[in-house]
């Protein structure tokens, strides 16, 4: 369930915002000072921030610009009785989200905060999507995070030993591998070097996903072989 910080000094507002929340499926804490709010805020144990500007100890625009220094993707909604255009392009050039002026209706206020928590799921999924990396080779693709390997449109089930040593290929493509190597970074040290498990599990990954992409380097180990040198089954 979300958790929304309320940083508001006047107890009356805060328990209705906190029981409106309540009622709309968000859980809540509130914070009377500034001080109390940056604490809570730097925590990392919230989704949002609704902020007062009108704080008893620090003013809400230092607040923010603490939250700024520190976290620039938590959402903050300034409430607050301060009105003038001049306090709304202060808080919203200084990173607040959304900008709702006192008195207020909790109907809108509270789809500010869905809106505001839906923008930062976007940007989360986004930066998550940005740093995806895919391992590609001619026709087969494999995902590291979903752990999926596909070829063409076909997806190909690989064993989790099969899985970590594709993906050993994968990285180093075009590279001699020794079993030593594959052993250690795959099976692990400890791993008997004398075992013939390297072997086995690179005819698996032949069986699977290819007999030609996977070269033998005499008197060494493997490679994965280049993507223009390989040539599909069915292509021969």
């Amino acid at each position: 369930m979300p958790q929304i910080l309320i940083i508001e000094d006047e107890t009356r507002i805060s328990d209705f915002v906190s029981k409106g929340l309540a009622a709309e499926g968000f859980t809540s804490q509130a914070a009377a000072t500034g001080a109390e709010g940056l604490g809570l805020a730097l925590s990392g144990g919230f989704e949002l921030v609704i902020l007062d500007l009108g704080l008893p100890d620090i003013d809400g625009f230092e607040v923010l610009r603490k939250i700024r220094m520190v976290d620039e993707d938590l959402p903050v909604i300034i409430l607050t009785a301060r009105t003038s255009g001049a306090d709304t392009v202060a808080g919203l050039t200084g990173g607040a989200n959304d900008y709702v002026p006192k008195p207020f209706r909790f109907p809108e206020l509270v789809a500010r905060v869905r809106l505001r928590m839906k923008d930062a799921a976007k940007e989360a999924e986004a930066a998550a999507d940005a740093g995806h990396e895919l391992l590609t080779h001619a026709d087969l693709t494999l995902d590291p995070v979903r752990h999926l390997v596909t070829i063409g449109k076909r997806t190909v089930e690989l064993s989790s030993r099969e899985f970590d040593l594709a993906e050993m290929f994968l990285r180093y493509p075009g590279q001699a591998l020794t079993r030593e190597q594959l052993l250690r970074n795959v099976w692990g040290f400890d791993y008997d070097t004398a075992s013939n498990v390297v072997d086995v599990y690179v005819r698996y990954l032949r069986n699977k996903l290819g007999a030609s992409r996977f070269a033998t380097v005499r008197g060494v180990g493997y490679r994965l072989v280049e993507e223009k040198d390989y040539v599909p089954a069915g292509e021969r």
